[in-house]
């Protein structure tokens, strides 16, 4: 019984872990593209030359921020469907 005890705690623990990388891991990525974006309007509503120099690399953060939430979501589904943590059960 004790062994069933310690799986249902690392699972559940693990249920915990994922729903904080995951959520947290978007609430950081929609606040951090909403801050550069409206720092990039107001940029062009300043000075509306430097547009297409601004927009390039807005566009390079915007998919440096995702990816590091995507990567984030795939160590959560790591965790999720092949959780190493699970070999340390006895059996």
């Amino acid at each position: 019984m004790e062994a069933v005890q310690f799986l249902a705690t690392i699972q559940a623990y693990t249920g915990i872990g994922i729903g904080l990388i995951i959520g947290l891991g978007a609430a950081g990525a929609c606040i951090g593209i909403g801050i550069m974006c409206a720092s990039f309007l107001e940029g062009a509503a300043r000075q509306p030359e430097m547009i297409p120099a601004l927009q390039g690399k807005v566009f390079l953060l915007l998919g440096l921020i995702d990816a590091s939430f995507i990567i984030g979501v795939g160590l959560a589904m790591m965790f999720a469907f092949a959780n190493p943590l699970l070999s340390v059960v006895p059996h």
